[in-house]
């Protein structure tokens, strides 16, 4: 015996909101990558980011700011840039 072909309820469009909501948010729920950053650099790899009396940006190691010496402590602008070698 032939069976009569299933009708099943249609899906409207009450049906669907949900089923889109769903769609749309799953790849935002387990598909995150997890980055923890972990100092991987050694010391002497860190850099610090200095600026120039020129306005120039400079990478220093951190190592090498540890090493140095403060030869003189409040100074003005215009002694430095003299101690320097620029002309005001």
């Amino acid at each position: 015996m032939a069976q009569p072909p299933k009708k099943g309820k249609p899906i409207s469009r009450r049906g669907i909101l949900p089923l889109l909501g769903t769609s749309l948010l799953l790849p935002l729920l387990g598909y995150s990558k997890n980055e923890d950053k972990t100092e991987t650099e050694t010391p002497e790899e860190q850099y610090e980011t200095l600026l120039k009396p020129d306005g120039t940006v400079v990478k220093v190691k951190v190592t090498a700011l540890k090493k140095s010496k403060v030869v003189k402590k409040n100074i003005p602008n215009s002694t430095f840039l003299q101690w320097l070698g620029k002309k005001l």
